[in-house]
């Protein structure tokens, strides 16, 4: 039984394992990368027709995003999930090619182109924060022979629980006085929905009085899918809150003065119009979609805010704006940043240093025989690690194209960490090498192609290894 890593290893985005066992290869994930820590998304580290499972722990595009490339390159086994991940996936992976074609293009434009005991792994995908609206809190596992857990906010906790609605509303009544309009990037899937949330709660205890029917948009063709999805049948997700809400026949997501638009010609239209208004549009970290419009068309102006509602990796523009940008480049135009920037840290899907370390501490039997650490920044998934370290749990936090053994306990091949991309809006800055990225990619191919010839015949092997040298030769004369 043999785990590969090939996703979320050491950084933030692009989830995707490989468990290898009884001559099948399940892949746990197979999300899209994204920010600094980015690897090539074009290729993978191993042959798509290779893999014949995909178990997909939630629709999130980091978890989930690369499956249409996968499909595309010869994977023809099964996809399994749950009831509502199935669903959200249908509109999400067509949304998520449709944005790998738009990068595609745009790169062509600019020129780049058996008899053991029983083990059973664990994979959290991300281990959910509590007290959050809509859905019930994680229920604890207690026993698994190894366990590959997150780490996002391996690091710090989120500030004390505080009131999310009477914040929110405080910013936007503030805006709404300035005349300005609230800029909100955000995830379409789970993040406006909880937005939309708070938002019905504001309106409907009047908590904003410079505007009382201040209008909302949401100006993303996924969010709005998804927003129908979440008013369908939610049974066997939702917190006591959101039950009673339903049982007393409340909507949890509309309310007066909610618009969600649809084409392009109505999304640019939001700028046209001088009404101060609440604007939630995609992508969260503000690198693709609509968002970038709205921050070119409303940076400039100091009576304007944005509003920062989850997780910033490290490269998007985003987290670029958070740690004190000037100016940011939108569109080939340089943007003053003059508007009020707002960070609500607390609002994340991911649980917190404290919830991570209460999780893993809750396996009791089987205690977990090894900890792999993953979906965590570079500097922060092995500091994860040696924490759990010093709480007598063995862990370490895998390399990208690691190979572990699970059977006997031990690494197979040690992975690497692929060479950092330079941020897109750091001023001055050069953009990391595409064809570089895509030789890394290719070399990991070559070594997965190399473990997998282990048990050949010698001459085959003899030749497949003179082959190499010459090309090595070849390429170092």
């Amino acid at each position: 039984m043999k785990l590969s890593f090939f996703g979320a290893d050491q950084c933030v985005t692009g989830s995707c394992h490989c468990l290898e066992i009884n001559g099948k290869r399940i892949l746990i994930d197979c999300g899209l990368q994204q920010g600094r820590d980015e690897v090539s998304n074009d290729e993978f580290p191993f042959a798509a027709n290779t893999i014949d499972y995909v178990l997909v722990t939630h629709a999130h595009i980091d978890h989930s995003g690369r499956i249409p490339m996968l499909i595309k390159q010869g994977f023809q086994g099964r996809i399994l999930t749950t009831r509502l991940t199935a669903q959200l996936l249908e509109i999400m992976l067509l949304d998520s090619a449709h944005i790998q074609e738009q990068d595609a293009e745009w790169k062509n434009r600019k020129g780049e182109r058996s008899g053991a005991p029983r083990t059973e792994p664990l994979f959290s995908g991300d281990i959910g924060n509590i007290n959050q609206p809509i859905i019930r809190d994680p229920v604890q596992i207690t026993g698994a022979d190894y366990v590959v857990m997150e780490s996002t906010y391996g690091d710090r906790n989120h500030p004390e629980h505080w009131g999310y609605t009477d914040n929110l509303a405080r910013i936007i009544d503030k805006t709404m006085a300035r005349g300005g309009n609230v800029i909100i990037p955000s995830f379409a899937v789970g993040r406006t929905q909880e937005l939309l949330y708070f938002i019905r709660e504001i309106k409907e205890q009047h908590m904003v009085t410079s505007c009382p029917d201040f209008p909302v948009y949401i100006d993303s063709p996924l969010a709005k899918k998804a927003t129908t999805i979440f008013d369908g049948d939610l049974r066997g997700y939702m917190d006591l809150d959101a039950v009673w809400l339903t049982r007393k026949g409340t909507n949890m997501f509309r309310f007066p003065n909610l618009q969600l638009t649809e084409t392009s010609e109505e999304s640019k239209a939001l700028n046209e119009d001088p009404t101060p208004k609440v604007i939630i549009s995609a992508s969260g970290m503000c690198d693709a979609g609509r968002i970038r419009h709205h921050l070119k068309h409303n940076l400039w102006r100091p009576e304007c805010t944005v509003l920062f509602v989850g997780y910033q990796g490290e490269g998007t523009l985003g987290r670029q704006l958070l740690e004190g940008a000037k100016s940011v480049k939108l569109f080939g135009e340089e943007i003053t940043v003059q508007a009020h920037l707002e960070n609500f840290t607390g609002l994340s899907s991911h649980a917190d240093r404290d919830h991570l370390l209460k999780w893993i501490s809750g396996f009791q039997e089987p205690k977990p025989q090894h900890v792999f650490v993953v979906h965590g920044d570079r500097e922060v998934a092995p500091f994860f690690a040696k924490t759990l370290e010093g709480m007598g749990i063995p862990a370490h936090a895998p390399q990208y194209t690691e190979v572990y053994d699970l059977a006997s306990n031990t690494q197979l091949a040690p992975g690497y960490l692929p060479e950092r991309k330079v941020s897109k809006v750091t001023p001055g800055g050069a953009r990391a090498s595409a064809a570089y990225e895509r030789l890394v990619s290719v070399g990991a191919m070559l070594n997965e192609s190399i473990k997998r010839s282990k048990g050949r015949d010698n001459k085959s092997l003899a030749k497949f290894a003179d082959q190499l040298r010459l090309l090595l030769e070849k390429w170092d004369a």
